[in-house]
């Protein structure tokens, strides 16, 4: 129950009636005390302190709480698959990053194929904005669908550690079209339609060309497949530290 004013919030009248309830009010200007009070009245010490011990356990909503964010007590059984998930993710990534981009071995990895259904709904989806972002639109369907995935898991599920897998997943997609960008200068790759370079309908001719960037086709495939490796090891420091920050609250509880 809220202590009575001492004097009007309003007008610093005093004294004032001893019983505030409703529907008591400042003699001198007539505000109402007791619905002052739940409009602009402080919260109670028990709430600040509860909003207070919400924010160090994570529940805040700053970037840092929600990237960062972990369950207030350790559950054996949410730790451990998810520690056996990074595991297989860190082995598998590892042997992803090690395949050569300059020869599309990646394209023969059971990843590709997921991506690549991806890759083909960009096209489709994209290619009502013209032609160009039609071509484009294969590369952002297969960058797009991980990220928004795991932005969703993020920010509507306060999911981190799935945030986490969303952008490793981000980073082998990157890796996944850097040979197809490499490959543009002096094309090699068998596409989807049985040939190679201008005559299959390769993508990356097409934009680079469009971009004046063809010549620098290698170049760039090389530094996105550097970028692809540095988020999918990204990804996997992340969701180890989360992992990191489950069991110090095991230790601690």
């Amino acid at each position: 129950m809220p202590l009575p004013y001492s004097r009007c919030p309003k007008c610093a009248h005093q004294p004032l009636p001893a019983d505030q309830a409703l529907p008591a009010a400042c003699p001198a200007c007539g505000l109402i005390l007791a619905k002052f009070g739940k409009a602009a009245r402080p919260a109670p010490a028990a709430d600040v302190a509860d909003a207070a011990g919400a924010e160090t356990r994570g529940d805040s909503t700053g970037w840092t709480a929600l990237l960062t964010q972990v369950p207030d007590r350790w559950d054996p059984l949410h730790f451990w698959p998810r520690l056996a998930i990074l595991i297989g993710l860190a082995v598998w990534g590892w042997l992803l990053i090690g395949m050569d981009y300059r020869s599309g071995e990646i394209g023969q990895s059971f990843i590709h194929r997921p991506i690549l259904i991806f890759h083909e709904a960009g096209h489709v989806i994209f290619m009502p904005l013209g032609q160009w972002l039609g071509v484009l639109g294969g590369t952002l369907g297969q960058l797009l669908t991980p990220a928004i995935l795991g932005g969703a898991l993020l920010i509507r599920n306060r999911d981190p550690f799935g945030a986490a897998v969303g952008l490793w997943f981000l980073g082998v997609s990157l890796m996944d079209v850097a040979p197809y960008m490499y490959d543009a200068l002096q094309p090699q790759l068998v596409l989807l339609s049985g040939q190679m370079g201008e005559a299959g309908g390769h993508d990356w001719i097409y934009l680079f060309s469009s971009m004046g960037l063809l010549t620098k086709a290698q170049l760039i495939g090389g530094l996105t497949h550097k970028l692809g490796a540095g988020t999918v090891l990204l990804a996997l420091a992340w969701a180890a530290w989360l992992l990191q920050l489950e069991r110090l609250q095991a230790l601690r509880g």
